[in-house]
């Protein structure tokens, strides 16, 4: 059973940057396309990125496009989300989470797709 576990969350002034870690346990994260995503409260769920699992191939959303940067060490089962000039939009419950390859052949936001989650860290965004 693969098992995410985010971290990195916490609170953070206006523009200011974090960096998040989602540490995987149980399989190899080499096959896995890896999700982030986003609530906060009163809101849906929101996709804010995915990279592949070789780590080549990325997408965002509108909404984060050049202030989150999604990177991945795969050796050491270890995916980053890079978050910059961060707002009040920004603060939610971050959780990131995983999809075979076979299942997400390339990077989507589609939650559906997603068969492992993690419990989320949380950012705030506050001065």
């Amino acid at each position: 059973q693969l098992q995410l576990v985010e971290s990195g969350g916490g609170l953070v002034q206006p523009g200011g940057s974090l960096r998040l870690s989602c540490t995987a346990s149980g399989y190899t994260l080499d096959i896995y396309a890896i999700g982030w995503f986003r609530q906060a409260p009163g809101k849906e769920r929101e996709g804010v990125t995915c990279i592949s699992p070789t780590g080549d191939s990325t997408v965002y959303a509108d909404s984060v496009k050049g202030r989150f940067t999604a990177t991945r060490d795969n050796a050491k089962n270890t995916i980053y989300l890079q978050i910059s000039s961060l707002n009040a939009e920004d603060t939610a419950v971050y959780y990131c989470a995983a999809a075979h390859t076979l299942v997400a052949v390339s990077p989507t936001l589609n939650s559906d797709v997603y068969d492992y989650w993690g419990r989320g860290t949380q950012v705030t965004v506050s001065s």
